[in-house]
């Protein structure tokens, strides 16, 4: 994938605020090839970014100091594909959002962003077999229909999905709410190098930031945005789960929810959803019909 010099530039700016592109439009609109702004008064840059004085001073610096570090090679050397959101690449579903990630950072066949068909995993990080074992009804038919299948790569229902995608000869992309230097959780070592190798991964965090509690509930917009459509299999009725599901009411995407036993506190998220609208799920032809519409 090439890069304008713009892009490389913006590389640059990005890798010491990685903040959503909309953080940035001004800074655009004021110098359009980022050529200027080296020059501008830690002041200015404040107002442009929206920043603290404090904060665009250390920013001020860290450019200078930066300035001819090739940041392009520097991803390449570790296999990491940037995609600026003004790049031809980026994915169409996440520029309409209103604060789409200014720079996607990809690991894998970066090619899975472009397919039309793309549906959410989602669940309780807590998850149990009911989650695996739904997934053997769910996956199957999505994966026939090449279908990629969207998910965190958190413990439970997440790692279910990629794992259910995988063994079922489909693909799956993970969203990461961390740099790709990092791994999150420790035990999906093995599932990580899968993914980064034969799928792909992503973030719109430069590769050194770690995870950190506020990362997770932004990565979930990204889950949202990337998917035609959001399935939940197990949840609470208050978690990260519900946020992404949030996320994709304001994104006017279609919720499926795999129904549970009243017994079971993990049933409470799904069927809650439910009888607010969601359209309960028991195979994944439900979804493809869907998605045919």
């Amino acid at each position: 994938m090439q890069l304008s010099d713009v892009e490389k530039r913006f590389l640059t700016i990005h890798y010491f605020l990685p903040a959503p592109a909309n953080r940035f439009r001004q800074l655009l609109e004021e110098d359009p090839e980022l050529i200027r702004y080296p020059t501008y008064s830690a002041k200015k840059l404040a107002y442009l970014l929206n920043l603290t004085f404090d904060k665009a001073s250390r920013l001020k610096e860290h450019l200078s100091q930066s300035s001819s570090t090739p940041f392009e090679q520097i991803y390449e050397t570790h296999h990491i594909i940037p995609i600026p959101f003004t790049n031809p690449c980026y994915p169409k579903e996440l520029s309409i959002m209103v604060d789409p990630p200014a720079i996607l950072y990809a690991q894998g066949d970066a090619r899975l962003l472009e397919n039309e068909r793309k549906v959410a995993i989602i669940g309780a990080r807590k998850s149990t077999f009911y989650s695996e074992k739904a997934l053997s009804y769910i996956v199957p038919p999505l994966v026939k229909n090449d279908v990629i299948i969207v998910s965190g790569l958190a413990k439970g229902a997440d790692t279910f999905a990629h794992e259910a995608a995988i063994r079922y000869g489909g693909k799956t992309i993970a969203v990461l709410g961390h740099g790709l230097f990092h791994l999150y959780p420790r035990e999906n070592k093995n599932i990580k190098e899968i993914i980064a190798t034969k799928h792909l991964l992503v973030t719109e965090y430069p590769p050194y930031v770690r995870p950190e509690r506020w990362t997770f509930p932004m990565r979930n917009r990204i889950i949202s945005g990337l998917s035609n459509a959001v399935i939940v299999t197990e949840s609470m009725k208050k978690s990260g789960t519900m946020s992404t599901v949030e996320h994709a009411l304001d994104h006017g995407k279609d919720i499926f929810a795999v129904p549970g036993p009243i017994t079971s506190p993990l049933s409470e998220g799904p069927n809650k959803l439910i009888g607010e609208g969601a359209a309960p799920l028991s195979h994944g032809f439900q979804v493809i019909d869907t998605l045919r519409k």
